[in-house]
C-alpha cells in the first residue's frame, strides 16, 4: 500500500483494535500465568493454532516440535510473514503483578526451575493473534497472503532452525518480506527501527578444564583446575580490551565458573560458560579463535593432563535489516506513529529470527516496541538512570499492558500493510 493508503487502512481499523484489546489482554495474562520453557510450548502453541483456525487460516502444527504456521490467502498479491516467539525463561518471576507466574517446570537437564515470561514473548504471541484476527475480518482492505508463524525455542537458539529443518521452506509459500518485533525497555507507545545491524550475533561456549585432584593440604600433588579457571577467566577479558579495535562493538562475559564440592578438596576439573556478542563476522571469528588459543595456552602453562574440551552451547546469527525494506517500514511507521517512531541504536541482544530470512533468501525487518511506563521511562531518562529499569530477562521485567498492547498490534499491522496490495 501507499503511505496514504496505510494511514486510511489503520484509521478504518482503529475502532476494531480498541474493541479487540480486552480479549487480547485476557489472552496475554493467561499466557503470562502459564509460561512454558523452550521447545516445550505445547499449550501456548495450541492456543495460537486454535485461534488461527477460528480466523479461517490454514493451520499447520508441530512444525519443528511445537511451531505453528497459519496461511491466509486473500487474492493475488505479496506473501507477508509475521513471526512471534512463544517460549519463556527459567527465571522465577518477581514482578509482584496480580497475574504473575508461579509455575515450576523441569528444564532439559531435569532440574526444577521457576518459569516466567520475563522476555515478553507472551506479548509477542498476543500481538500476532490480534493481527491475524484483524486481517482475517477485514479482507476487503488488502490483497495478498498472510503467513502467521508462532516459533518455539528462541531462547535456546534452536526454534527457527528446527522449523526450517522440518521442511518449512518447501512446505509453505516463499515470503516477499519477513517481519518481526520485540518488546524492550523504552517508552511505551513508541517503536524503534534501524537499517542494517540491529541485533548482535551471539555465541555461547562451555569450556571444561582438566587438572589433577588432591587434598587441599597437599596442593603440590595436584594440578589445580580452580587456579587454571581463574587465570583463564581473567585472561579472556583481554581479548576485548587488547585484541578488538575500540571502534568495534563486542562483549565477552564469563557467566558461570563451576568447580569442586568441598573446601579441602582440589577437584579434577572446572567448567566455564561464556557468552560472546559481536556485530562483525570477522570480529566474531577472531574472538572465537582467541578463546581457544587462551584456554589451550593456560592449560599448557598449568601442565594440564589434556587440552580443554570446548563445546558450543548456542549460536545466534547477527540480525541485519534490509536497507530498502527498512525504509519502507520506517515510512509506514512515521505515517502511523509520527514522532513516536524513530531510528534507534543496535542492541547487543541476539535473536534467531534472521534464520528465516537467510533460509528463504528474502529481506527481513526487525524492530523494537517500548514497554516501559512513559512517566517512569522519561523520569529515568532525565536522571540518566535508564539502566536501573528492569530489562528483559530480569525477574522484575514487567511491560505495562497499555499502551504497549495496542502499539505492538498497530506496528505489526502497519508494517504488513506496507507490502499488501
Amino acid at each position: 500500500m501507499e503511505i496514504t493508503q496505510i494511514k486510511t487502512f489503520n484509521d478504518k481499523l482503529d475502532s476494531a483494535i480498541e474493541q479487540l484489546l480486552p480479549e487480547l489482554e485476557a489472552i496475554y495474562k493467561d499466557i503470562h500465568q502459564n509460561p512454558e520453557l523452550s521447545m516445550q510450548e505445547f499449550r501456548t502453541a495450541q492456543i495460537a493454532a486454535d485461534y488461527l483456525a477460528q480466523c479461517q487460516f490454514e493451520v499447520s502444527t508441530g512444525v519443528g516440535v511445537t511451531g505453528v504456521v497459519g496461511i491466509l490467502k486473500n487474492g493475488e498479491g505479496p506473501v507477508v510473514m509475521l513471526r512471534a516467539d512463544m517460549d519463556a525463561l527459567p527465571v522465577t518471576e518477581d514482578t509482584g503483578l496480580p497475574y504473575a507466574s508461579t509455575k515450576i517446570a523441569r528444564d532439559e537437564e531435569g532440574v526444577e526451575v521457576g518459569v516466567s515470561h520475563v522476555c515478553g514473548h507472551d506479548l509477542h504471541v498476543a500481538w500476532l493473534m490480534g493481527a491475524a484476527r484483524l486481517f482475517s475480518e477485514n479482507r476487503d482492505l488488502w490483497r495478498g497472503t498472510l503467513m502467521a508463524v508462532f516459533q518455539p525455542g528462541e531462547e535456546v537458539g534452536r526454534g527457527a532452525q528446527s522449523m526450517i529443518d522440518d521442511g518449512m521452506v518447501e512446505r509453505f509459500p516463499k515470503p516477499d518480506i519477513i517481519l518481526g518485533q520485540h518488546v524492550m525497555v523504552g517508552e511505551a507507545g513508541t517503536v524503534r527501527y534501524r537499517s542494517g545491524p540491529i541485533l548482535s550475533a551471539g555465541n555461547s561456549l562451555k569450556i571444561k578444564l582438566f587438572g589433577r585432584g588432591s587434598h587441599g593440604s597437599q596442593p603440590h600433588t595436584s594440578i589445580d583446575p580452580v587456579v587454571m579457571a581463574a587465570a583463564t577467566t581473567m585472561r579472556l577479558q583481554t581479548i576485548i580490551s587488547r585484541e578488538v579495535a575500540p571502534v568495534e562493538n563486542a562483549v565477552l562475559t564469563v557467566g558461570s565458573l563451576q568447580a569442586g564440592t568441598k573446601e579441602n578438596i582440589i577437584p579434577e576439573d572446572a567448567t566455564l560458560k561464556l557468552n560472546i556478542r559481536t556485530f562483525n563476522d570477522n570480529v566474531k571469528d577472531h574472538i572465537l579463535s582467541a578463546v581457544k588459543r587462551i584456554c589451550c595456552a593456560e592449560c599448557a602453562a598449568s601442565n594440564a593432563p589434556r587440552e580443554p574440551e570446548i563445546t558450543e552451547i548456542v549460536s545466534y546469527p547477527m540480525t541485519e535489516n534490509d536497507a530498502i525494506a527498512t525504509s519502507r517500514v520506517a515510512a509506514a511507521f512515521e505515517a502511523q506513529f509520527g514522532d513516536k517512531s524513530f531510528e534507534g541504536k543496535p542492541a547487543s541482544a541476539s535473536e534467531d529470527f534472521s534464520i528465516f530470512g537467510r533460509s528463504w533468501n528474502v529481506p527481513y525487518v526487525f524492530w523494537f516496541v517500548g514497554g516501559t511506563d512513559p512517566q517512569t521511562f522519561l523520569a529515568a531518562k532525565k536522571e540518566n538512570r535508564i539502566n536501573s529499569i528492569p530489562s528483559n530477562h530480569s525477574p522484575r521485567f514487567a511491560p505495562v499492558i497499555h499502551p504497549t498492547l495496542k502499539t505492538g498490534l498497530q506496528a505489526m499491522m502497519t508494517a504488513a500493510a506496507a507490502w499488501f496490495d
